[in-house]
């Protein structure tokens, strides 16, 4: 199995591996998941596929349940080019 990505997600693709990683570390079958997270298999098969047409909403609600969750932050952004000091970052 390949590392995890860690960082960047630029497209639908790499998001639904994400997802399915995760799953499997989990030893889930999509039916397990999709149960536990409240959505229809469908909608995991979709999402771990790259459709790009997902819902947002539960893409969210499946990140949350894989205990993931979602930055946004502007291209090229570091805590230093704003004077963020490593200690006020953790608190």
């Amino acid at each position: 199995m390949e590392t995890l990505p860690n960082g960047k997600i630029l497209d639908t693709l790499s998001l639904g591996d994400v997802v399915r990683q995760h799953r499997k570390l989990q030893c889930a079958t999509q039916v397990e998941f999709a149960s536990l997270c409240g959505v229809g298999v469908r909608f995991i098969s979709d999402l771990e596929n790259g459709k790009p047409t997902v819902q947002v909403g539960k893409v969210l609600q499946v990140l949350h349940s894989l205990g993931l969750e979602v930055v946004l932050k502007p291209r090229g952004w570091t805590h230093a080019a704003l004077g963020i000091e490593a200690a006020d970052r953790d608190s």
